[in-house]
């Protein structure tokens, strides 16, 4: 049974979210310990799922994903595995999360333009029967936290 993440482990994976390059030794240093010690704290919060993967962070205006938009629905919950699994084959939708609230499901989705952000939103997701209703709120400015 996998222990709590403690003040190390936490420090471990400050870094990496800062510098998801961040080289052993960095990371030994941001977390105050040895690189020995940084490594198999590392190879084990791998092996736990505490840290599923790696990846780079990108500016969607520079790939081609001028128009950002947080897109709110409303669904038949019964289906949620089905329609997840629809919802990440369309390479605009970035996140899609299952939420409590005035709605069932938030999507963040980017696009090349406003009229593709139109036709995902209003002919690939109002296609999918499952889908009761959409709300979209375009994305003026966005900023990563970390």
């Amino acid at each position: 049974m996998r222990t709590p993440a403690d003040d190390v482990d936490l420090r471990i994976v400050q870094e990496l979210r800062r510098d998801g390059r961040a080289s052993i030794s960095a990371v030994a240093e941001a977390a105050h310990i040895s690189r020995a010690n940084a490594y198999a704290r590392l190879s084990r919060l791998v092996d736990d799922g505490v840290i599923t993967g790696f990846t780079a962070k990108v500016n969607p205006v520079l790939v081609g994903r001028g128009s950002s938009a947080y897109v709110t629905m409303r669904v038949d919950q019964a289906s949620w595995q089905e329609l997840r699994d629809q919802l990440g084959r369309i390479p605009e939708v970035e996140h899609i999360a299952l939420v409590g609230g005035d709605f069932d499901v938030i999507l963040l989705v980017r696009a090349c333009d406003n009229e593709d952000l139109r036709r995902i939103v209003l002919e690939e997701l109002t296609a999918i029967p499952s889908v009761r209703d959409t709300k979209t709120a375009l994305i003026f400015e966005d900023h990563d936290t970390r």
